[in-house]
């Protein structure tokens, strides 16, 4: 309920995507499913990748870490909702509600970083075959995930300071089904134009560079394929893509409309909609993407299925 005008909210409550008890129930069970789906179909790709030797290969090594990225994303947001399904309290202590929206922010821009650096590994793969080998080298592959890591975490730091500081004496009701920016933004009686500047400048920096990224690496791949002289050839080629760029569409479709816009244009149920497609659906669907048209994990994943039986 409403806190009035008292001096410091140490706590939200988080409404979640409906107060309706008929819908919790469904909507408790098609949550759950799709966590476990999730968490079971990503640990298996990760598994899967880390015991076949041929997949030892930069595309491979980043697609775990996408799966593990994938996995921890889930963690962050799903298990506080479940709980707050099945709690008649949906109260969340403020310092709770910042932590959450740190990983969450985290693991978000690292996705981002990710989904880049296997676009420019498919680019040196399809453009500069030659070069392949010292281009993306062990070392450099790690290198490019620690990056992802250590600017996704100073960004989320960032943003979590910011957050910290403002003040937050009005209503502590978040219509929303975990602690996110903008909801928590909407909240605060302090200026928060810093914060939103940061978010709408330096925010789509760190989303858009990815993605400038993916787009250029694509725009010289399809040149590089289109000089090739079978049909054949150009879609043996170009198929090694089909699953990343799916991948993309789908993250960077949703992830662009409910970030990179300004403030004035929130809206409570769309992006309540939208969030649920990229923290929930879309990592749940990425271990069906890159293995139901990939012919190496389904080699992989019946090798994996034989240890196991």
């Amino acid at each position: 309920m409403p806190r009035g005008n008292q001096s410091h909210i140490t706590e939200f409550l988080l409404m979640g995507l409906t107060t309706d008890p008929k819908q919790q129930v469904w909507l408790f069970s098609s949550f759950l499913a799709m966590y476990l789906v999730n968490v079971v179909g990503n640990s298996v790709i990760i598994a899967a990748i880390r015991r076949d030797a041929h997949l030892h290969t930069p595309m491979y090594f980043f697609l775990s870490n996408l799966s593990f990225m994938d996995i921890c994303f889930t963690n962050v947001i799903v298990p506080r909702m479940l709980a707050n399904m099945l709690s008649k309290s949906k109260k969340v202590p403020f310092a709770q509600c910042l932590t959450q929206m740190y990983f969450f922010v985290a693991c978000a821009i690292t996705d981002s970083f990710l989904l880049a650096a296997m676009a420019v590994d498919r680019y040196v793969a399809i453009c500069n075959p030659l070069h392949y080998t010292t281009a993306m080298s062990p070392r450099r592959c790690l290198l490019l995930v620690m990056v992802s890591w250590v600017v996704s975490h100073l960004h989320s730091l960032t943003h979590t300071i910011l957050m910290a500081r403002l003040s937050f004496c009005g209503s502590n009701i978040i219509q929303h089904f975990f602690c996110d920016v903008q909801p928590l933004l909407t909240l605060s009686c302090s200026d928060t134009s810093v914060n939103e500047l940061l978010a709408f400048t330096e925010g789509s920096l760190v989303i858009m560079s990815p993605f400038i990224f993916i787009i250029v690496s694509y725009v010289y791949i399809t040149h590089a394929v289109l000089k090739i002289p079978s049909g054949g050839g150009r879609y043996k080629v170009f198929s090694t893509c089909g699953s990343h760029l799916t991948v993309v569409a789908l993250y960077y479709g949703t992830a662009i409309s409910v970030y990179i816009r300004p403030s004035s244009t929130y809206s409570v149920t769309k992006d309540r909609v939208v969030t649920v497609i990229y923290t929930v659906v879309i990592p749940m669907l990425n271990p069906f993407i890159y293995s139901l048209r990939n012919r190496d994990m389904k080699q992989a994943l019946r090798k994996l299925t034989r240890i196991t039986e």
